[in-house]
């Protein structure tokens, strides 16, 4: 008999909600494409989701920085969702467009 798989709880931090706000208006306002901000936050949403599951999973982002912990990433059209894992927790911090400077975004 096999064990239960982990059920990991979802948090957020603030700043993925205003990343996230930022991408929307973004795409609502200047772009004036109310139909894809809706179907992006959709994806997002999924996206999260889906990790949920697993969240080891995702491939981790490779950095110089000394980190406590790994930060898992996945795509969503042209941003990406950064996330951490701690005990029973999958903490979505990021999302940050796939032509940033990561470096200087991510803490």
């Amino acid at each position: 008999m096999s064990a239960a798989p982990q059920r990991y709880r979802l948090q957020y931090l603030p700043l993925f909600w205003d990343d996230l706000n930022a991408a929307v208006s973004y795409l609502k306002y200047v772009l004036r494409a109310p139909e894809a901000a809706e179907r992006f936050v959709d994806a997002v949403e999924a996206g999260i989701l889906a990790h949920l599951e697993n969240p080891t999973i995702a491939l981790v982002y490779k950095t110089t920085r000394e980190r406590p912990l790994p930060y898992y990433w996945f795509e969503v059209g042209s941003y990406m969702v950064f996330y951490v894992v701690f005990d029973d927790v999958m903490e979505v911090r990021r999302l940050i467009y796939g032509a940033r400077d990561l470096t200087r975004m991510l803490p």
